[in-house]
């Protein structure tokens, strides 16, 4: 049911944004006596890594929800890239290419992260991800409203 579908954007899209205020909260704060250290790069990158996470796995329950098939060894990949498809008589395209370009260097980001066992990480690298994250925050809100949109519609049908 579609109603399901909504209710799991919606608790992302809640999710998303506690992401999105610790990040305003930490740059405002603790950012301004840290600078530049280890310490607070591990937020950032913490921050960047969690807000990806929390995207693709909306993007997950969508895929599952319309039955798209993933390949096993590239899934994360295969996911992000599908959710950029409009799948005619089946469902509209979830983000847009821009959105996906910002969340791929974001997934690229988070593998990295997770096989990087240092824990000093290239300021240059963060300072880019930080202003794609204030890039993509709003791209991907209106992306996700639209498709929750969509998926409104396409409940009215279902009965």
């Amino acid at each position: 049911m579609a109603a399901e579908l909504i209710g799991e954007i919606r608790k992302t899209r809640i999710v998303l944004e506690k992401i999105d205020s610790f990040y305003r909260e930490f740059k405002t704060t603790d950012f301004q006596i840290l600078g530049k250290k280890k310490s607070s790069g591990i937020i950032l990158a913490e921050i960047i890594a969690d807000f990806y996470t929390c995207t693709e796995t909306l993007f997950l329950r969508i895929s599952r929800f319309f039955e798209n098939s993933l390949r096993l060894e590239k899934w994360h990949s295969d996911l992000l890239r599908k959710m950029t498809l409009e799948i005619g008589g089946v469902r509209k395209a979830v983000i847009s290419e821009r959105t996906y370009m910002i969340l791929l260097e974001f997934m690229k980001f988070r593998h990295f992260k997770r096989y990087y066992f240092e824990s000093d990480y290239d300021w240059d690298k963060l300072d880019f991800l930080e202003k794609k994250y204030n890039e993509v925050k709003p791209l991907l809100e209106r992306d996700i409203g639209e498709f929750e949109a969509f998926l409104n519609e396409l409940g009215k049908n279902e009965i």
